[in-house]
């Protein structure tokens, strides 16, 4: 069926009373199942698989992905076929609704594992307890929650505003449930023949697998004389390589510097593929710019000048000239000043997202009447007695396990509310929460008070970002409920089910990826940071981190420079994008990020965007199958490639550590 939705007069003009009025008589479904024992386990379960998914991209690309269309096609999709074979009732689309909410707050639950949490241990050397990140990311995810609620009535049910993603997810289910689902089980088709084919390609190309096949299941080394199992290489210059070693062929090099040393290598990593898809051209080129700049032109003419260079470490192990090294040694600085002056700039270019976020905040419309959504709504009570206890039991919880003064967790807390207003905003207006741009804002003020202690500014900044974001997403998984006329308390609820599944799934998980013992047993933080987990995230709240505790005269003359340039550059980039209406080309953003990136992520990046761009310039008329193909389709293929790629390379890290 349509939507019933108001006119912008209407919303301008009605009172909030008899706003609740006109949802609850035209739109609210009353009785229909929603928060059941099968919608909140298949919630609990995909919420699981998509946080392990998440963690997984997250780590190579700092980059946290929206789960919620993925997970309502793959429910929808489920139930249909049980359905049609006569096993279980279809879901309904509440039931598929509250399922979207758990999933998605799973999905976005694990930010604080690739930032915060990840530079912290990267600085201090010291790896945080299982159970203690577990405690630690529910905390501020449920706190996240509970600030929510008293502003969801505010922005959803009064000022009705947009929240672009979450609205597209209600559109989404309203033409699933309205008539045969032909478009959903195309999109459920797409999803799994992708998913199905980067599943097949990343299983060739795992050496876990292919030992586990070959001479654990073929035996292939008794029979066929095999020392080592063969599989696919990702980085497919490397027979080039081998050939290149074998015959004296020509090695490229850059000013005498190998370029495998610089991380120039051609990569097939089809999850990659899939993330340039959904992040579009703009983004991708100015990743692939940003690795270009910094590893063809720039730690060339660094190496050559003795800026970056091999080194002892304390252990009396020589350190080699490598990607990793070039970003920390001094790439990192020019790469962090790029984003977070282009985040900046980007939000207070926007004034009326700040001014706008507390506009009203507090006002009263006349007339409001009685409460008709009382029964329905999360008690604000609830709110109110839980957001001053899960503060409390926040700071605690941050003192005890991280040594952050109880001074500085407390001084933390009123930047929650700021912050989260903000982000709201943002999010109700662009679905871009900018919590990365806060977050330095909250780094740099506790960093003040305590540079000695990079547990100060990294922890509380990180606690106020995840629940700021956390706040944000849930109300823009609330809107397509909203607009399906669902129970926002059962919402709730199902969002704390989420954070569970995804924290159970994603901590574990974190640990076998990135911190996987050694022959003795000892796990150690100089895993975190690899070739194929760049965890470019943790590294910006690190550099920053970095700089705090240091201060600026401790970096080399050379890296200051090109923070500067870097600073000028970012801010041309925003006026240019500003003042061009969106058509600037580069983002300040994306180019420090491909800096903190494997080149070859950023190269596949933007094969992927390329691909897709170059589909969707094609125009294909609507109605046609490429069409449905390469821009409806473009989301549940993008999703297939990542998740397929990601759950295989996942098992082939688990088949790793237990052969």
């Amino acid at each position: 069926m349509a939507l019933q939705h108001l006119t912008d007069e209407q919303i301008r003009t009605w009172t909030r009373a008899r706003k609740d009025q006109w949802w609850y008589d035209n739109v609210y479904r009353h009785d229909m199942p929603q928060l059941t024992l099968r919608s909140g386990l298949t919630g609990f379960l995909l919420g699981g698989v998509l946080a392990a998914t998440a963690l997984y991209i997250g780590a190579k690309t700092g980059i946290s992905i929206g789960v919620g269309l993925t997970s309502v096609i793959l429910a929808f999709a489920m139930f249909r076929i049980l359905a049609g074979a006569g096993l279980v009732k279809d879901m309904t689309i509440l039931e598929n609704n509250c399922t979207q909410s758990i999933a998605t707050a799973a999905g976005y639950m694990i930010t604080p594992l690739i930032s915060s949490l990840a530079a912290y241990m990267l600085v201090t050397g010291r790896i945080v307890p299982w159970w203690q990140m577990i405690v630690w990311v529910s905390v501020i995810s449920i706190l996240g929650v509970l600030v929510a609620f008293p502003m969801k009535r505010r922005f959803i049910n009064d000022e009705q505003m947009p929240f672009p993603e979450g609205r597209a997810a209600g559109v989404v289910l309203d033409s699933l449930y309205s008539g045969t689902g032909a478009e959903g089980m195309f999109k459920a088709r797409l999803l799994a023949l992708s998913g199905a084919l980067a599943s097949a390609y990343q299983f060739i190309a795992s050496d876990g697998w292919m030992r586990l096949v070959q001479f654990g299941m073929l035996r292939m080394d008794r029979w066929a004389g095999l020392r080592e199992p063969w599989h696919f290489m990702e980085r497919f210059d490397e027979y080039y390589y081998l050939l290149a070693a074998k015959y004296q062929w020509w090695s490229p090099t850059i000013l005498g510097t190998d370029v495998r040393q610089l991380g120039l290598r051609l990569n097939l990593d089809v999850a990659m593929l899939g993330i340039g898809g959904l992040m579009g051209m703009r983004v991708a080129t100015s990743c692939l710019l940003g690795a270009f700049v910094n590893f063809a032109v720039l730690a060339p003419i660094m190496i050559q000048r003795g800026e970056i260079r091999e080194y002892v470490s304390p252990a009396g192990v020589l350190v080699p000239i490598s990607r990793a090294e070039i970003v920390n040694q001094w790439s990192l600085w020019w790469a962090v000043t790029m984003m977070v002056v282009g985040s900046l700039v980007g939000l207070f270019a926007k004034p009326e997202m700040l001014t706008g976020a507390f506009r009203g905040l507090w006002r009263r419309r006349a007339g409001t009447g009685p409460d008709v959504l009382r029964d329905i709504e999360l008690p604000l009570w609830m709110s109110f007695a839980g957001v001053p206890l899960f503060s409390v039991l926040g700071a605690w919880v941050t003192h005890s396990f991280f040594g952050v003064p109880w001074l500085l967790a407390f001084v933390s807390l009123p930047l929650i509310f700021v912050l989260t207003v903000i982000c709201t905003n943002a999010m109700a207006l662009t679905s871009w929460t900018p919590t990365g741009s806060l977050s330095k804002i909250t780094q740099f003020t506790m960093g003040a008070i305590d540079r000695a202690n990079p547990a100060s500014n990294l922890i509380p900044a990180g606690m106020t970002a995840e629940i700021a974001s956390n706040a944000a997403n849930l109300l823009s998984d609330i809107k397509p409920g909203y607009m399906l006329g669902a129970k926002p308390r059962q919402q709730a609820i199902g969002h704390v089910i989420g954070i569970f599944a995804g924290s159970l799934a994603a901590v574990p998980l974190f640990f076998l990826l990135f911190l996987p013992p050694d022959a003795n047993g000892v796990r150690s933080v100089s895993t975190l940071v690899s070739d194929q987990f760049a965890m470019p995230a943790a590294m910006q709240w690190k550099g920053v981190a970095d700089l705090i505790a240091k201060g600026f005269s401790a970096l080399p003359q050379s890296a200051l420079v090109s923070m500067g340039v870097a600073a000028f550059a970012a801010l041309a980039f925003e006026v240019l994008r500003i003042r061009s209406g969106g058509r600037f080309p580069l983002s300040a953003v994306a180019v420090g990020l491909g800096v903190v990136l494997p080149p070859e992520s950023c190269f596949a990046m933007w094969v992927g965007a390329l691909v897709f761009w170059w589909m969707g310039r094609k125009k294909p008329a609507p109605g046609t199958r490429d069409h449905a193909l390469w821009v409806e389709g473009c989301e549940p293929v993008c999703a297939g490639l990542i998740s397929g790629a990601a759950l295989v390379g996942i098992g082939n890290a688990i088949v790793n550590v237990l052969t």
